[in-house]
């Protein structure tokens, strides 16, 4: 089969690649590297703003598939409607879970045990000492239960956690446990100590956390977001982490990249982190495992992985 494949990695640095397609190297510069309208599958550019991802998608008459290298979707998803019925987006499920999963674990005891008071007491010369929380004994909440909140879970096992509660836009039950449905969220909320947000950003979930949801986090609770920063109303956040109610560490923040001059940056006993649960060693191993599958799979005309959605009209 001849095609056209669009890659954001040189071609001759990913082993095993499929014989027979026209590779392209495209990382979201400004000149494209050939004619889009020949693209048939479209990898698109990991880490760049939505905009430069969706931007040949107007031009690409021919694409049947369209991979993201991300967990979420949210920033392409706005570009289908540029093309043409049938056309598969595919996310990363099985890229990012080990590393996203590392970081918010750090985040949870950066945050519980003051790591970031020790750092500015240590460039000071100041020796801080105090009882802190520890994560022993705690409550989880898991929101957003699907890969990566799972392999959250993996990781907090040895930490001797008082319960671990999970939510998912179903319900349904695994071998750790039921997963709850966002509708009961409400009855949850209360009893988390910890609240970790891994959900995709969606109609549903845009704004989850918004006024009456941090209302019911119990005093003194931590807020972890390594899902979408929009997920979070940024507004309500500062009103509850201002007052010293509650705590929060983020990854994803809404603005983003979050301004110099955001109050975000000094609120008090808030930990942020520039976006930095995926671009890690581990991600170019597992990314390009995850294309010279799918390629295989797409010159076999065999089922591809990860299909999130497969548009249905070019207007979409």
């Amino acid at each position: 089969m001849t095609a056209d494949v669009w890659l954001p990695f040189p071609p001759d640095e990913i082993e095993g690649l499929p014989k027979g397609p026209r590779y392209h190297f495209w990382d979201g510069a400004k000149e494209y590297p050939a004619d889009p309208a020949d693209c048939a599958f479209y990898v698109v550019p990991y880490m760049k703003p939505g905009d430069v991802g969706v931007r040949p998608l107007p031009l690409m008459s021919s694409v049947e598939v369209v991979q993201t290298l991300s967990a979420g979707v949210d920033h392409v998803q706005p570009g289908l409607r540029h093309v043409g019925p049938g056309v598969r987006l595919c996310n990363a499920r099985g890229v990012h879970e080990a590393s996203t999963a590392e970081l918010t674990i750090a985040l949870v005891l950066a945050s519980l045990r003051g790591l970031p008071d020790f750092v500015r007491a240590q460039d000071k010369g100041e020796w801080l000492g105090g009882f802190r929380p520890a994560l022993a004994g705690r409550s989880v909440l898991i929101v957003g239960y699907g890969a990566i909140g799972a392999a959250i879970e993996d990781r907090l096992v040895p930490f001797e956690l008082a319960r671990v509660a999970r939510v998912a836009r179903s319900a349904r039950a695994t071998a750790r446990g039921p997963v709850h449905p966002f509708a009961e969220l409400p009855a949850l909320l209360p009893e988390a100590d910890v609240v970790v947000l891994s959900t995709p950003l969606t109609e549903a979930t845009h704004h989850l956390v918004d006024v009456g949801f941090l209302a019911r986090m119990k005093d003194g609770a931590l807020l972890v977001n390594v899902a979408r920063g929009p997920v979070v109303d940024t507004s309500a956040l500062l009103t509850e982490v201002e007052s010293g109610r509650i705590t929060a560490a983020l990854d994803v923040t809404d603005p983003e990249p979050l301004p110099s001059e955001h109050p975000l940056w000094r609120a008090p006993g808030v930990l942020l982190s520039p976006h930095a649960g995926g671009p890690t060693s581990a991600f170019r191993p597992r990314a390009e495992r995850l294309l010279v599958d799918q390629l295989n799979r797409f010159l076999n005309r065999e089922e591809l992985r990860n299909v999130i959605l497969v548009t249905e009209a070019a207007d979409l």
